[in-house]
């Protein structure tokens, strides 16, 4: 037939291949996996090269980084704290190493016997003091705003703000005339034991108006302490003995039921014991291991192709 005379049209299909194969998602791929290898070895790094102690303190840390308790109770001053060994070398998990003592020696720097004279110190500084405000005519005039007692940190003189006497002009850092004879009346007793000082200011439940976005009671709080801290080195204390300025706003309140009231305004002053002392210094020791670490994991991470 004359149809299948006529040529048929031939199709030819031809397949185009990608010369570069799976594109360059592999790389970012690659990337991520040198990322988490560079993290994987810089954990076993610190791992491997962290004491038996620093890894309790940092794992201490985790569990509650803002535990602080100035009131008494669990906290910087109690004996579960971030390492419980204590001393300035935190390879050490039993005790320190009492200051002149051999270097092989067993014997405990902390010993029941220390922890007791320590005590027996701090009761009777509180003994001097009570009598210095009873025959002290500046500090027998405002006796009532001076309250003095032992908590777990060591002896606490908090001085609090009356309706009628306040410390501080109202939201100001500038201590009152009669506030300021107070403090540079203890600053000689308090100067009289080797113990470092904490000093703490409070304030009220008041706000500022900006919402807490600005200057705000923890500022003023602190100001306040600082304030406090400068009195007692001009009236005799040793700088050095200063461990810790604290501002806390209105945390801690003295009165809860009225957080309004002027009582909740104050100053305090814990004359630490050793123990207490230590503890907070391996406090903040830990705490700067754990932020130094957590710092060279990212440094290691940005730089990882």
């Amino acid at each position: 037939m004359a149809s299948d005379d006529k040529t048929q049209p031939m199709v030819i299909k031809r397949i185009k291949k990608s010369a570069g194969g799976h594109g360059g998602a592999w790389k970012i791929a690659y990337a991520d996996f040198v990322t988490a290898l560079m993290a994987f070895f810089l954990l076993m790094w610190l791992l491997g090269s962290t004491t038996k102690a620093q890894l309790q303190g940092i794992a201490q840390w985790f569990r509650n980084p803002e535990r602080v308790s100035l009131m008494g109770g669990p906290g910087s001053g109690s004996s579960n704290s971030i390492l419980p060994g204590g001393g300035s070398n935190l390879t050490k998990t039993v005790g320190e190493e009492q200051r002149g003592a051999k270097p092989n020696s067993t014997q405990p720097a902390r010993s029941a016997a220390a922890v007791a004279v320590d005590r027996k110190n701090l009761e009777n500084l509180q003994k001097v003091l009570d009598q210095q405000i009873v025959s002290n005519p500046v500090l027998n005039a405002f006796r009532h705003q001076l309250l003095v007692n032992i908590t777990n940190e060591g002896l606490r003189i908090q001085v609090v703000d009356s309706a009628k006497r306040p410390m501080f002009a109202l939201g100001s850092t500038d201590l009152e005339s009669y506030a300021r004879s107070i403090f540079q009346a203890i600053a000689p007793s308090l100067n009289r034991l080797p113990n470092q000082i904490s000093i703490t200011g409070h304030t009220d439940a008041l706000h500022y108006q900006n919402g807490g976005k600005g200057y705000s009671n923890y500022n003023l709080s602190a100001g306040r302490a600082n304030a406090v801290r400068q009195v007692l080195i001009q009236g005799g204390l040793d700088e050095s003995k200063v461990l810790r300025v604290v501002g806390m706003g209105s945390a801690v309140l003295y009165d809860p039921k009225n957080p309004d009231s002027p009582l909740n305004r104050r100053v305090s002053i814990v004359v630490l014991s050793r123990e207490a002392a230590t503890k907070i210094v391996h406090n903040q020791q830990a705490e700067q291991s754990v932020a130094g670490a957590a710092a060279a994991a990212r440094t290691i991470s940005v730089a990882a192709p």
